[in-house]
């Protein structure tokens, strides 16, 4: 096939005017290298932090937040790689945003352990939205019952890599699982902070939270 080195010039220099034009800018960060490059801010306040990386998978390991150093993240799409484990009340993870500190962020999280309850109650607390400190999981599920939380689809395997998107745009939050068109959790967004840090974030008791492959789309 013969290549025009003028046209693929001309195509080249348009989708980037394109993508320009629309304001969208993709970055891709590798998480091992930010966490050997010291790019990973650790919290504080006595929040224990571990964390260990495996070079060959690109992964890391978390055990309760880590913030991207001099990232501010205001609206956009958020994509990362995630995978936890099959145990009841020991595994939630996702991503931390609009934050201030540790103790004012809002947040999207999975809990992997959910994914295939048989209840059709509990399989709805796979996935969740909440603003600390204001909106904790516990206070919109009294005030606002199904809302703020959901069963995903199409739905992984609880101890299996899973693919998340995560939508912030124009006052809504929109979670997307495994590339899928129709969003797990849709949900108008609550916190009053425009924009913020942006980190990894998992509560359980043990390092059962890995992460792979986060892009942001701003």
């Amino acid at each position: 096939m013969f290549y025009n080195p003028k046209i693929v010039s001309a195509f080249i220099y348009t989708f980037f005017i394109a993508v320009a034009a629309h304001g969208q800018q993709v970055t891709n960060y590798n998480l091992v290298q930010l966490l050997q490059q010291n790019k990973l801010d650790t919290t504080s306040c006595g929040q224990e932090i571990q964390t260990f990386f495996n070079p060959k998978s690109q992964a890391i390991t978390v055990k309760g937040i880590l913030w991207l150093k001099g990232i501010d993240f205001k609206e956009g799409t958020i994509d990362v790689d995630l995978r936890g484990r099959n145990v009841f009340l020991q595994s939630f993870m996702g991503i931390a945003f609009h934050a201030k500190d540790t103790s004012a962020y809002d947040v999207v999280y999975f809990c992997p352990f959910r994914f295939h309850d048989t209840s059709d109650v509990t399989r709805k607390y796979s996935v969740k939205y909440m603003s600390i400190p204001d909106y904790d999981y516990a206070r919109l599920r009294k005030l606002h019952p199904g809302v703020y939380e959901n069963e995903v689809n199409p739905v992984p395997k609880a101890d299996d890599w899973f693919h998340a998107t995560i939508v912030v745009r124009g006052g809504w939050i929109s979670v997307y699982v495994n590339h899928a068109a129709t969003p797990s959790l849709k949900v108008k967004q609550l916190d009053t902070l425009p924009d913020g840090k942006i980190g990894l974030w998992s509560y359980a008791s043990t390092l059962s939270s890995d992460f792979a492959n986060l892009s942001i789309t701003e």
